[in-house]
């Protein structure tokens, strides 16, 4: 019996892309939190946010992870407008936490769009109004 196991010849381009752009954006934020808590901790935090970026990239995170940029960089510009320069990584990695949450509740709730929209059609839209036989 074979494992289902894909190897780096089989997967596909989107794949590497999609596990690229989280090492990016979560390599990114460890660095923010590195950055906050100290430098002692920042390896840690380099590394733990490169992991976690590379299993959500190859489990397909993308909206999540565009998510996380976007509340990364309007917390970024909204602390740079508010309290200046050296708050930008603060205001960075807060956006970055509050994008990651509202990604994550608003890809619930297209989800069960989605699922609520795909239940109400019918199985099979070429029997709806065929009643000749009737």
């Amino acid at each position: 019996m074979q494992a289902n196991v894909m190897t780096a010849d089989t997967m596909p381009l989107h794949k590497w892309i999609d596990i690229a752009f989280g090492l990016a954006v979560m390599g990114t934020v460890g660095v923010l939190i590195g950055l906050i808590t100290g430098g002692g901790l920042m390896p840690v935090a380099i590394a733990v946010g490169l992991a976690m970026g590379g299993v959500i990239g190859y489990l397909g995170g993308r909206r999540f992870l565009v998510s996380i940029l976007i509340g990364s960089v309007l917390g970024g510009a909204l602390a740079w407008l508010v309290a200046g320069t050296e708050r930008i990584s603060v205001g960075a990695g807060a956006g970055a936490a509050m994008g990651g949450f509202l990604g994550v509740q608003i890809s619930m709730l297209l989800d069960i769009r989605a699922a609520r929209k795909a239940q109400s059609e019918p199985a099979d839209p070429s029997s709806v109004g065929d009643r000749r036989g009737a």
